[in-house]
């Protein structure tokens, strides 16, 4: 629009269709066009008919048939290549109507994570992260100091409680030894007041044998 136009308010421009609109515009031509070649094809058909029909009759309505036969087929011929047309100029629109609403949805998402990034600064994130890890290795040490028994006084030496084990299992040991008498049985320590047991004639022969076990048990005992 000129410049004297804008200044005696002239006609304004008008807008065109949209992509949608004009692919559903397209569609409804092609439509039109496909019945359009339907009605021409089945002229055609009669036409060939006619023809025939007074082919050895009437050769002049014959003649004529033919002739409506071919302005069908160069009006069928121009349908054919404008429906090829209007087909890629469709397939055209639908795809910039894709690539549009692709884009729109590219653009909304970046426009979306523009907002979510506008407070965030890249060494304000980076010094972030170095107070987090920081923070980490200051809870480390601090589990490993309160986990240590040196901190609270109780460093204890291995081989020392090494040495204490084996003397209390020699202790253990010579217990067992105490308790039991030659032949590995257990020896009855007698009391104060003895048992007093009734009187039995006893073989000569056993009574020293059993004599001589009670020397060998008290000799052993002392």
């Amino acid at each position: 629009m000129s410049f004297l136009t804008k200044i005696l308010g002239g006609k304004k421009e008008e807008k065109g269709p949209t992509t949608s609109e004009a692919i559903m515009n397209l569609r409804t031509t092609e439509d039109m066009l496909i019945k359009k070649q339907q009605f021409l094809e089945k002229k055609i058909d009669e036409e060939i008919a006619i023809a025939k029909a007074n082919g050895t009759k009437n050769k002049r309505a014959a003649i004529q048939a033919l002739k409506r036969k071919k302005r069908y087929e160069k009006n069928l011929q121009q349908i054919d290549g404008t429906l090829a047309t209007i087909e890629m100029q469709r397939e055209a629109l639908e795809g910039a109507n894709t690539n549009t609403a692709v884009l729109q949805t590219m653009k909304g998402a970046a426009d979306a994570l523009k907002k979510a990034h506008q407070n965030m600064d890249v060494d304000q994130v980076h010094d972030l992260i170095d107070d987090i890890a920081e923070q980490q290795d200051v809870a480390r040490e601090i589990s490993e100091a309160i986990s240590n028994p040196v901190a609270l006084g109780h460093d204890v030496d291995d081989d020392e409680l090494e040495a204490e084990l084996e003397k209390l299992e020699q202790e253990a040991l010579d217990e067992e030894l105490l308790k039991a008498g030659p032949s590995g049985t257990e020896i009855q320590v007698p009391t104060d007041e003895p048992v007093s047991v009734p009187s039995r004639k006893v073989p000569a022969k056993r009574k020293e044998e059993e004599d001589e076990d009670m020397k060998e048990l008290q000799m052993w005992a002392s």
